[in-house]
């Protein structure tokens, strides 16, 4: 159960989903605090992502999307100069109803979050089984390479392979964003498909296009 305030990190291109892990350097003074001051707590960070427009207010605090993942600290390098590098496993996403009012002492943003369950229908499992048969007969298509070829475990549970595959592949934060926001695997894995499907058909019309001419 994840605390009613945490700390966040808004990044403009950067979605964390549940139980994939996140690679991180941390180089700010405002997120070096925020990774010390987890390290000494919870071990949680809110990855959350910036909204389009945010450069004009970086420093200070740009508009976010509502819904973020929480992510658990499982690794951490510290070095010499105070930067960090850090790896964090998603753990539950969560929607942000507030934050803390700015204080001198704490440099970096703080939520006030309500969790968000992943939506589970009668007959996941089986529902989740043909989605999974769709999305790996696209991503041959896609990526040109079965699973296996492309390094990701033939066994890897559906719920996770989905996740991994919302986090890693190569589509716009907005994109990842939308995936995040659906309620469960199976909303999220059908989303995908729907996306890589239309990715797909955009593809090969310019391919077409590009023959004709």
């Amino acid at each position: 159960m994840l605390p009613s305030t945490i700390p966040i990190f808004p990044l403009p291109s950067v979605v964390l989903f549940p139980n994939v892990f996140l690679p991180l350097h941390i180089f700010e003074p405002r997120y070096r605090q925020m990774v010390s001051d987890a390290l000494a707590g919870e071990r949680l960070i809110g990855m959350v992502l910036l909204q389009p427009g945010y450069e004009a207010d970086y420093e200070r605090t740009p508009a976010i999307y509502e819904v973020g993942c929480a992510g658990l600290v499982t690794h951490v390098e510290r070095l010499p100069d105070g930067r960090f590098n850090v790896v964090l496993r998603g753990l539950e996403r969560f929607r942000v109803v507030g934050e803390e009012s700015p204080s001198s002492a704490v440099l970096y943003r703080r939520a006030l979050i309500m969790p968000l369950e992943e939506v589970e229908p009668e007959g996941l499992e089986q529902a989740l089984k043909r989605e999974r048969q769709r999305l790996e007969v696209l991503l041959t298509q896609v990526l040109s390479g079965t699973l296996a070829e492309r390094g990701l475990p033939t066994t890897m549970p559906d719920v996770d392979l989905i996740n991994a595959l919302s986090q890693y592949l190569d589509l716009e934060p907005i994109e990842k964003q939308a995936l995040l926001e659906r309620d469960g695997p199976l909303a999220r894995c059908q989303s995908l498909v729907e996306l890589l499907e239309m990715k797909t058909l955009t593809s090969k019309s310019r391919r077409d296009d590009q023959r004709v001419h």
